[in-house]
């Protein structure tokens, strides 16, 4: 089974934000494979389907950001043999560069680090760059709006490069 957790904030005032990268490429995954997020458990939005022949869950937290460690520990404790893939924006990434990653520390991101004290280090993780505009404050920029016709085809770029990583 894979499941992929796609990190950003609930309330719709954050929709399109930096810090909602996260749930914005879910979104698009989701659409790419016909997957709709009908269920609401593991303090989650879940879609549920299968890809490459494979059982596959789409997540979005509903703990917001800095307590999505919350959702996906209910997540490994019920899946415990699952590949987990979380989808998270990051500051230190050039805008619109994508990194992956097998396993490794949390740096500087709050989700991550929440998820990183319930579970550990053992996770994927696919980073999407969002830079950073240096004269706002941090979490003023990261709750700042992005320009959707420049990050949608980022957010398209990051949905192939799970589906490469997932087949």
């Amino acid at each position: 089974m894979n499941i992929v957790v796609g990190l950003g904030n609930p309330e719709q005032k954050y929709k399109n934000t930096y810090h909602n990268v996260g749930f914005a490429v879910l979104d698009a995954l989701a659409k790419k494979l016909n997957i709709e997020f009908s269920k609401q458990k593991y303090k989650a939005l879940v879609g549920e389907g299968v890809f490459n022949g494979e059982k596959l869950l789409l997540v979005k937290p509903q703990t917001y950001m800095n307590l999505s460690g919350e959702s996906v520990v209910l997540l490994k404790e019920k899946f415990k043999d699952a590949r987990i893939i979380v989808v998270v924006d990051d500051i230190d990434l050039p805008k619109g560069n994508i990194r992956y990653r097998e396993h490794g520390s949390a740096g500087t991101h709050n989700g991550l680090r929440s998820i990183v004290s319930y579970i550990g280090q053992d996770f994927e993780r696919i980073k999407v760059g969002i830079g950073r505009d240096i004269s706002l404050d941090l979490a003023d920029y990261v709750l700042s709006k992005y320009d959707e016709n420049v990050f949608e085809p980022i957010i398209q770029k990051t949905v192939e490069e799970i589906c490469e990583r997932l087949s």
